[in-house]
């Protein structure tokens, strides 16, 4: 039994892949989920041991410059007495500044380092930590940025799909009466999100028999279930939730932004999307990903700008009216995902402890 800790935080795009490896590990061996602040809403604390330690975010503005060397400086303190006072063995790293002082003091201390990339761009952290990393798992053999000489680190695996989704894949879903859409604004500019299809969203209700089920922030909620319930929009808005899964499998059709984890998920759960990446997520990587998948006729793809007045409505409308083209997308998914096995993928990731 080895001990590993796995840092992360952020995101759900970051914490996502963590609570996997987390599962994958857990049987047989000593593992803790190192997160700052803002990973712990993504985590539940009765699930999961998890230790919190805060890292400061890069602060390129000269007065904000020296406060952040300081509190790196402790961070990376902290992981490294961490890291020896436990007795770690072996260090997972999902991504993100925060993981990189662990990195870095867990390479002084000599331990095992295995870095995780879910996008099809590789990330600053993890280009920077490429260098003091074993290997680095990934989902594709040509990822972006990764530099030749590291290619021989890069070890491919299958998605990292939470067991839970695994277990509800299976499970029968009552069909709904009416075309059910899913919004999933995301964790970063959700509220531009929900924006942006407001209009043809009223002219569709109006026009056909919809339910929508709606992903938006916390500070966003109040706001978006008064404009529906006043455009009499039969609707479910929410914030976060571990549960997604359990909408989805109600949906028709999914609007969604492109992060790797929410991607992966749908198409495992076969259900069509429309992509409109994150225009501000650096080096792209969310047109990057959904790209990829529209290219194997999953789903669909728009930028954000391109988006207009009656895009939606349009949209929408061909896909009530022409059935088929739903069907033909799930088909696709279907046999796209006959190779994702949960079990395998564990042993693959185990093998190298």
């Amino acid at each position: 039994m080895k001990k590993i800790i796995i840092s992360t935080g952020g995101t759900g795009g970051h914490v996502i892949p963590a609570q996997v490896l987390y599962d994958y590990l857990y049987d047989r061996n000593d593992v803790i989920i190192i997160s700052d602040n803002r990973g712990l809403k993504y985590l539940n604390g009765n699930k999961y041991k998890i230790k919190r330690i805060d890292v400061p975010k890069i602060n390129k503005n000269i007065v904000g410059f020296i406060p952040f060397v300081i509190f790196f400086i402790i961070s990376f303190i902290n992981s490294f007495l961490f890291l020896r006072q436990k007795k770690i063995e072996v260090l997972f790293s999902t991504g993100g500044y925060m993981s990189v002082p662990f990195c870095l003091a867990a390479s002084i201390l000599k331990l095992k380092i295995f870095l995780f990339e879910p996008n099809f761009v590789l990330g600053k952290a993890n280009l920077f930590l490429l260098n003091y990393c074993n290997k680095i798992f990934t989902y594709h053999k040509n990822i972006k940025n990764l530099p030749k000489k590291m290619r021989y680190k890069n070890f491919v695996i299958k998605p990292l799909i939470r067991k839970d989704i695994f277990l509800a894949k299976s499970r029968f879903v009552k069909k709904q009466n009416k075309f059910t859409m899913l919004i999933i604004g995301g964790s970063q500019s959700a509220k531009k999100f929900d924006d942006l299809f407001k209009t043809d969203l009223i002219k569709l209700s109006k026009t056909f028999r919809i339910k929508l089920f709606h992903q938006t922030s916390s500070e966003n909620l109040k706001k978006l279930k008064k404009f529906y319930l006043k455009k009499k929009i039969k609707s479910k808005v929410f914030s976060y939730t571990n549960n997604l899964h359990k909408i989805i499998k109600k949906c028709d059709f999914i609007i969604t932004r492109s992060g790797a984890s929410t991607i992966n998920e749908l198409v495992f759960l076969e259900k069509p999307f429309l992509a409109v990446p994150y225009p501000f997520a650096r080096d792209d990587h969310q047109y990057y990903n959904a790209k990829y998948y529209v290219r194997k006729k999953l789903g669909w793809l728009i930028r954000e700008s391109e988006v207009k007045q009656n895009f939606l409505y349009k949209f929408v409308k061909n896909l009530i009216k022409n059935k088929k083209l739903l069907f033909r997308k799930r088909k696709n998914m279907k046999n796209f995902i006959k190779r994702y096995d949960w079990k395998k993928n564990s042993n693959k990731i185990n093998s190298f402890i």
